[in-house]
């Protein structure tokens, strides 16, 4: 029979046990990664430089913005790159200073800065920790210094 147009038994069963394998092999992209956790350190850092240099602290200014260098190396880092994509993902932004910044300010910004990366420390990957730690360390040392 050479004008048959009707689908045997078999071909239709064998259609149908091959669309689940055809649909599961179809890549999927993977899940996009969940926020770097010191990214919000960097925010702060970034925040916290532009109140110090709005302050006329040029030295603590200084300490914050390369904490939140250190900071946004590591996240570009540990972020994985988009394919075809040249330049690593980044997170900071410039931030302007806020109205009226006095030294007087600057001391609650350091001090939440400096309890924010002390409680992240307990929960960062432990080669992140000496990072994290050092820059609550160091966010303590600013504040020994305007006082």
């Amino acid at each position: 029979m050479i004008g048959r147009t009707a689908f045997s038994r078999r071909a239709v069963l064998l259609a149908a046990a091959a669309a689940p394998v055809a649909v599961a092999c179809t890549p999927t992209p993977p899940p996009a990664p969940p926020p770097d956790p010191l990214a919000e350190l960097v925010r702060a850092a970034l925040s916290d430089a532009a109140l110090a240099a709005a302050a006329g602290a040029p030295e603590t200014a200084a300490a914050r913005t390369e904490h939140a260098t250190r900071l946004q190396a590591e996240v570009d880092r540990a972020t994985p790159r988009v394919p075809g994509s040249s330049a690593p993902p980044t997170t900071s932004a410039p931030v302007a200073p806020p109205a009226g910044a006095s030294r007087e300010s600057l001391v609650p910004a350091l001090q939440a800065a400096q309890k924010q990366a002390a409680d992240l420390v307990a929960s960062v990957e432990a080669h992140r920790v000496g990072l994290v730690a050092s820059v609550a360390a160091g966010c303590a040392s600013l504040l020994e210094a305007l006082s």
